[in-house]
This record gives C-alpha cells, structure tokens and sequence, in this order.
C-alpha cells in the first residue's frame, strides 16, 4: 500500500427531488450572479432549466445563460463563456448536465480566475491558481465530473482533445437526482455505463502496490455497473438501477477507487482522447472500441491485476493457465460491452481510419503523453500506434 492524499470536498445532494435544494446550496456558496450553462434541446426539452429558472427567480439570484455545449466541448464556447462572466459579473457556475457541461464550466471557471488563455493549460504552458467555483446538476452518469478534478475540452482548429487535472476546479456542490437520467437513450446510458467502469479499470489495472480494501470497492462497483448496466437496457425507467449507476459514476472518479496504488494506467483514456479529437465519437464508445486491443498488448507486463479482473469482477473459472484466464477475461468484458451495444475496435465504432490517420492519432498521443503513456506497461509512439493498428483491425489483436 502507498500513500495518500484523499481529498473530496464536493457536497452531494442525492435522490427524488434534490434540484430543490438548489437555492439552499447557492446560498451557501453565497452565489449572487450565475452562469447557467447547459448543453443541447434535452434539458429544456425535459422541463429541467425551467425548473432551475424558477427556483433561480424565487431566490432572488441573478442569472445569464450559455447553452449549446457538445459531446467533446468545444474551446470556442468556453472563450465564449469567459467573455460572458467577465461582461457579466458572474461570481458562481452552475452546469446543468453531463460531463461535458461540467467539463466546460470547469474551463470557464479557469479563464475568468487567471490571467491567460485558458488553453495554456491544457497545451501544458501554465497551471492555474483559482477557478470560478462550480456546482452541478448532473443529468448523465458517466464521467463523474460532478466529483473529480478532471476537465477535457477539444480545441476546434485541429481537433486536440486533451484533459486537465487540479483540485481547485473539484465543484462545491452536486446535485444527483436518478429520475433526471430516465429519459437518456439506450445508447448514452451504455456510453455512461463504459466510462464509468473505464475510471475504475484505469486505476484497478496498476502496476503497483495495492490495497486490499480499495481493490474490494472498485471490483464491488465494477460488479454493480455491470449487473445494473444490464437492467437499465431492459428497463430505462428502473429507479434503483438508475441509483446506482449514478452513484458508481461519481464513486469511480473521485479518487476512492485508487487509493494506496500508483493512480493507475490511463492508456486507453488518452488513447481515447485523440480518436475523440479526430473523429468526434462518443467517449465511452471510444473507449471500449480501443480497451481490448490495449489489454492484449499489455497484460502480461501485470498478470495478476488482469487475472483478479477476470476472476473477481467478470466471474472467469481459472483455467489450465494464467494467460488463458486471463484472454478469458478480456473476451468476457468484450462480451459485456457488445450486450449493452458498445463496440470492441474502430469499425464497430463506425469509423476506418486509413494509415496515415493512424499515425496522425499516435503521433498526437505521443506528445500530449511527452513520448510516454501509460503505468502497466510503458507504451511510446510505436506501441501507440501498434494499438491504434489493431484496434483498426489492421493487425491481429494479440499480445
């Protein structure tokens, strides 16, 4: 077991009827003018902003509104976010959705607490020293960003996706109610579902030291996302797998599910996040479209982490070796992630990428990763691009 820091200072509201609380929590923060910032058609659609209106009216806080976030957000609309709070006197951010929203109030909160582009951060040329505080009304289970420290933002020119992580950016508040996510597609709730075990794995699949208690949390969550993933493609409207798909969303990023280990892997997350950039995919389905040409190429460089996953968490009888226990294993997650309609390589995700595109991806991840990627195995531009290549289906998906 290593060290740690554990550090969660986000206050959750969860269950029936939490956006009430929304005043209280504002409050608070002693919030007086807000950012609502949301995505799409859906919130309003669903009567949720409208909600959120009203309770802003009855409370007497003041309020501007910037929509139209996306699947992978956009730099173009955080600049565009910072403008509006610094024109504006915005003093607290409230995003109104999923990881995106969050993600994007996130940069906002950046740019307008610091003195430079707010990219410079993500392009690795600054560090920032305060953000805007952020609360959130979380309407998708996925990233777990209600939570975390995380925020990825896509520039325009160029497609580069790339991720930050500082705790001053952690919201205050989120608020989680399971019944907001009943109107989700199928196919969002399974992109949900597989970012959700991909924070977990990320961490479980370490090279390090581990706890024996932190290992039990995160092949529980594991477990329950899977079962429950299952349920919600039978049954969307069912409460209590939305509860705890929900909460295993923010459980599996906020740092609990690595603690005492090396922090993990992240391969497949930043292997993610330039097919992301490029071709504008979902990131869950990204995810689980490169996660098995990953796990082939690199598990025998942590045999035993790969072998409790397959055991433990995907219920794998051991077979006459480690290695076929293993193989197993991987299949039998593939196997999940086609039964919930995820793909398992690029063309199932609905993109071919030529040649030369493949090495545009690695030569991308190679500098975001500064030539280096991952702690299982250590992967460089080759072994990035050799992973790209399988997962293409250009090579055989082997060790």
């Amino acid at each position: 077991m290593l060290n740690f820091t554990y550090y969660t200072p986000t206050k959750v509201a969860f269950g029936k009827g939490s956006v009430d609380r929304l005043g209280e929590l504002l409050k608070e923060q002693g919030a007086t003018k807000v950012l609502l910032h949301y995505g799409g058609g859906s919130a309003e659609r669903s009567g949720l902003l409208g909600r959120v209106r009203r309770i802003l009216d009855a409370e007497g806080i003041a309020y501007v509104e910037l929509g139209g976030v996306v699947p992978n957000p956009r730099l173009s609309l955080v600049y565009k976010g910072i403008e509006l709070c610094k024109a504006e006197g915005v003093d607290f951010l409230l995003a109104v959705g999923g990881g995106s929203v969050i993600d994007s109030a996130k940069a906002i909160g950046y740019g307008v607490a610091n003195d430079f582009d707010v990219w410079d951060i993500y392009d690795f040329k600054a560090k920032p020293t305060a953000c805007l505080p952020v609360g959130a009304i979380v309407t998708i289970a996925a990233a777990g960003s209600e939570m975390s420290n995380s925020a990825v933002i896509t520039k325009d020119e160029g497609g580069i996706k790339r991720g930050s992580n500082f705790d001053i950016s952690r919201p205050k508040f989120a608020i989680m109610d399971p019944e907001l996510t009943m109107t989700l597609p199928a196919y969002q709730t399974a992109c949900g579902c597989a970012d959700i075990l991909m924070h977990t794995m990320e961490r479980y699949l370490n090279h390090g030291d581990s706890m024996e208690l932190t290992d039990a949390l995160a092949e529980g969550l594991m477990r329950t996302v899977i079962r429950n993933a299952h349920i919600l493609m039978e049954q969307p409207d069912n409460y209590e797998a939305r509860a705890e798909i929900l909460w295993a969303s923010s459980l599996s990023h906020n740092g609990l599910t690595g603690c005492g280990t090396d922090g993990g892997d992240w391969a497949s997350h930043r292997l993610e996040h330039e097919i992301g950039g490029m071709f504008d995919v979902a990131h869950g389905a990204g995810l689980t479209a490169v996660w098995g040409s990953w796990a082939r190429y690199v598990y025998s460089y942590s045999p035993d982490r790969f072998e409790k996953l397959a055991v433990r968490v995907l219920g794998v009888e051991p077979r006459e070796s480690q290695e076929a226990t293993i193989l197993a294993g991987i299949e039998a997650m593939e196997d999940f992630y086609r039964s919930i309609g995820m793909p398992t390589n690029m063309h199932e995700l609905g993109i071919d990428p030529t040649p030369e595109q493949i090495g545009e991806l690695a030569e991308k991840c190679s500098i975001t990763a500064k030539d280096h990627l991952g702690t299982v195995r250590v992967l460089q531009k080759a072994d990035m691009e050799a992973i790209y290549r399988r997962a293409a289906g250009m090579e055989p998906n082997r060790q």
